[in-house]
């Protein structure tokens, strides 16, 4: 028998993450979801790969495999910790990446499906073929439903290109005192007692020179 396991959603701008696992054999399907927090301000950490694999963890020992039962994750990358950790437990023989097709990515779509629908969003039906107009779909359902930005993908980079997303990725901004004139100053960067700081007016006189530049 084998175990298969998938996701939806990770390419998606609404909410989390879909974890589904599915025993063909059997037809038994089971799934968690990794929490749209992942996604936002702890982004850039990549704690959704540790809690993808927690996920799937979980997921796997509810079926109770038998010592023969094989396990085939999908090749996704979200997937990467999670394989290597479940190799740990079951063996390196036992564990396949594959392109996931079929029943178990069709309920692991409905699953992610179901979950955004109660949030009150109603998806494209052509939504798997054209991945880019669903994204913009979404934008605009999240434009005139502002209150429910807290479901979105807020940490992605590329968002911030997105008048509706600036907030969400603005630049850090420091106090510092000039080490030149002694005012206050706004920097972009965390000062440091070992490197002197210069506001605005006094920084062209610090400035590294470029190639062929004259002082």
């Amino acid at each position: 028998m084998t175990v298969i396991v998938d996701d939806a959603g990770s390419g998606d701008l609404l909410f989390g993450v879909v974890v589904g696992a599915y025993r063909k054999e059997t037809g038994e399907f089971k799934y968690d979801l990794i929490d749209v927090r992942f996604y936002q301000e702890i982004f850039r950490e990549k704690e959704y790969l540790q809690e993808s694999s927690r996920i799937v963890s979980k997921l796997v020992a509810w079926f109770n495999l038998k010592p023969d039962e094989e396990i085939h994750i999908c090749q996704g990358c979200i997937f990467d910790v999670a394989a290597e950790e479940l190799r740990k437990v079951y063996g390196e023989d036992r564990v396949k990446r594959i392109r996931v097709v079929g029943e178990a990515q069709k309920l692991t779509e409905i699953a992610y499906l179901d979950e955004i629908r109660n949030l009150g969003y109603e998806p494209l039906a052509e939504r798997e073929e054209k991945r880019g107009k669903s994204f913009f779909h979404m934008m605009r359902w999240l434009k005139d439903n502002p209150e429910m930005l807290r479901y979105a993908k807020t940490g992605w980079p590329r968002l911030k290109n997105y008048h509706l997303f600036k907030q969400f990725h603005q630049e850090p901004v420091y106090t510092a005192v000039c080490s030149d004139c002694g005012c206050e100053c706004k920097v972009p960067f965390q000062p440091r007692a070992d490197r002197p700081v210069y506001c605005q007016k006094c920084w062209p006189a610090h400035r590294p020179q470029r190639n062929g530049e004259k002082k």
